[in-house]
């Protein structure tokens, strides 16, 4: 295995940690944050990591000439990998800073003071799926 492939399955590794911490802290009520970003965007959030794992998995470890190695499976991991990472920036709007005479001063948690988690997950996530990106159309997966 190459390091190339190898960085690979690290950030589809790190890509099933944040589906997964991103589901369980805003699984409550009311997430961190300023606003509610609703519970589609996060089923969306959802559904897209856990479609993108299982496609892009699959075709990470089937054979190429297989329907599950070739080169629609790789398309359709990919899609929804950017599927996730547009949502998991939407989800990060919560964060932004509200103003008026009916702002709230926002939520917090028991995970992190402030956005900071939210950001290194998320935009590191677009990162991610930037360099997988990469590595499909370079053929190195």
């Amino acid at each position: 295995m190459s390091s190339e492939e190898a960085i690979v399955y690290v950030l589809t590794a790190l890509g099933a940690v944040v589906v997964v911490l991103t589901r369980l802290r805003l699984r409550g009520e009311r997430g961190a944050g300023r606003f509610d970003v609703g519970r589609r965007l996060l089923d969306l959030h959802t559904g897209a990591g856990v479609l993108a794992l299982v496609v892009w998995t699959a075709f990470l470890l089937a054979p190429a000439d297989s329907v599950l190695g070739g080169d629609a499976a790789g398309i359709v991991g990919l899609a929804f990998w950017w599927l996730l990472a547009v949502a998991g920036l939407l989800i990060l709007v919560r964060w932004l800073p509200s103003k008026g005479r009916h702002a709230s001063e926002g939520a917090g948690d028991s995970w992190s003071e402030g956005p900071g988690l939210s950001i290194l997950a998320h935009v590191g996530t677009l990162v991610g799926v930037l360099v997988l990106t990469s590595a499909y159309l370079e053929s190195v997966v």
